[in-house]
């Protein structure tokens, strides 16, 4: 049987993120993706123009139609643009608590722009990291998430304890902003593992957060551990930054490579 995993996220008219990108690397992962759309964006590779909301109800009716009738193996969440959706949403996956959840908390698009409204903050702490095997935050949704700031790898594995004492099962924060290797860390509620690749130089590319927490959710999906399915998401949005496209005129989309099957490196502290 066909592996499905959900993505519960904003629609990108670009392409290069969100709900497209998500399916993107569903489908590199070999996994069936069903979605449930929380706001139409109008954006290219340049910036994102303007955000129409998918009414909170539309969205339950959107998940409870996937949820009865798909066999849902892994899921994961993007933009969720106002905090009733998230109280919606986090209410549909309570009944489902068997379901691993990735939570990537996308706050801001890559060029500035608001993509969750003021307030939506405290109630995606409140309710929806409770039921997050995994939550995927770079540098600034940490520090949001936290209260503290984060610019260095110390305190990366500082802000991925305080985000499972926030009640996630385990933290992948993700450095990609730092300078150096792009250092990712995760803490799986006991140990932690460091995860780095050199830099590579194709620009900003656009969707790294989103294709990263979709490949883990694949991976999820396809029943890998959390440890195997980090390892095996890290690796492929390399692969995929190196593949990425000269698409519009702005920050490039992922490319879009096969799964990567050779042997990753990560380090246990």
């Amino acid at each position: 049987m066909v592996p499905v995993a959900l993505t519960i996220a904003g629609s990108d008219s670009g392409g290069g993120a969100g709900i497209q990108a998500d399916l993107r690397t569903f489908a590199a992962f070999d996994v069936y993706g069903a979605t449930v759309v929380t706001a139409l964006t109008a954006q290219n590779t340049r910036g994102v123009r303007a955000v129409l909301d998918v009414a909170p109800d539309f969205v339950g009716v959107q998940l409870d139609a996937v949820l009865e009738d798909l066999d849902v193996a892994a899921a994961k969440t993007g933009m969720l643009a106002r905090a009733a959706v998230i109280e919606v949403v986090a209410e549909r996956l309570r009944a489902h608590p068997l379901l691993p959840l990735v939570v990537d908390p996308v706050l801001v698009a890559s060029t500035g722009a608001a993509l969750l409204e003021a307030g939506g903050v405290d109630v995606l702490r409140a309710v929806l990291l409770p039921l997050a095997a995994l939550v995927t935050p770079n540098l600034h949704e940490a520090e949001v998430l936290t209260g503290r700031a984060v610019r260095d790898p110390a305190a990366m594995r500082d802000a991925a304890r305080a985000l499972v004492d926030l009640g996630a099962r385990a933290a992948l924060v993700t450095g990609g902003h730092l300078p150096g290797d792009a250092l990712d860390v995760l803490y799986d509620g006991r140990t932690l593992h460091e995860f780095s690749a050199p830099r590579i130089g194709t620009g900003s590319p656009h969707g790294t957060g989103c294709a990263l927490s979709a490949a883990v959710t694949a991976s999820l999906a396809r029943g890998d551990d959390l440890l195997a399915a980090v390892t095996a998401a890290k690796r492929w949005v390399v692969r995929a930054i190196e593949a990425a496209p000269p698409v519009g005129h702005g920050a490039r989309p992922l490319g879009m490579p096969r799964r990567a099957e050779r042997p990753g490196e990560h380090r246990r502290r």
